[in-house]
């Protein structure tokens, strides 16, 4: 009897892993943009720690390689099964959750989205978990010169201040690099040097 019910245990227990494992993966339903996903929950997903160029809305142009991140996107989880990994943020402002996306493979869609040069780091405290990682595929990438990397600015500026607390940089005339505390300026005298160090441009400058 004993051995009858430490059996039932154990097959108990399978069954319930097996759930959990399916249960944590999530069909894909649409693919918005390089970093933004439907699954089949209703859920709209943001890849944490990156950011991909925006396709233009309400007659707003699209930033160079906008269409060819949907695309890469597509062909990585366009209808396949992804697990979701959280940070310390679930969601954020729109409501959207935040995650790091894993295939069946185990390969992160957030990481190879930056290794091929189809997004940046986008770091924003306290979701820091896979920080060195990404930034180590983006330095790679912007070796190799691939992808967004290939872009040059048409008007740089002489200087790019930081912001060490929002990990943002901005042209120096920038109303928002002027409220940056002193201790908390950084200052880089090119856009690249900027990405390298993990910073990411202001969206009201566009720097």
């Amino acid at each position: 009897m004993r051995r009858k019910n430490l059996i039932t245990l154990l097959l108990a227990a399978l069954v319930c892993l097996s759930f959990t494992h399916s249960a944590r993966y999530h069909r894909v339903k649409f693919v918005y943009d390089g970093d933004t996903i439907l699954i089949d929950t209703g859920e709209k997903v943001r890849y944490l720690g990156i950011d991909t160029p925006e396709i233009g809305h309400e007659g707003k142009k699209s930033q160079f390689m906008a269409f060819a991140a949907r695309n890469f996107n597509r062909q990585l989880v366009g209808d396949a099964l992804v697990r979701l990994e959280f940070d310390r943020e679930k969601k954020d402002h729109y409501g959207r959750t935040l995650a790091y996306v894993f295939l069946e493979n185990g390969e992160m869609v957030n990481a190879a989205m930056i290794r091929k040069g189809y997004a940046h780091v986008l770091l924003k405290w306290p979701n820091f978990k896979y920080r060195s990682l990404l930034l180590a595929y983006q330095r790679e990438a912007m070796r190799k010169r691939i992808g967004i990397w290939r872009y040059k600015t048409k008007k740089p500026e002489p200087y790019y201040i930081g912001s060490s607390s929002s990990y943002r940089f901005h042209r120096p005339s920038c109303p928002f690099a002027k409220k940056i505390p002193p201790h908390h300026i950084v200052r880089f005298s090119t856009r690249y040097q900027a990405f390298w160090e993990g910073f990411s441009p202001c969206r009201e400058c566009n720097p």
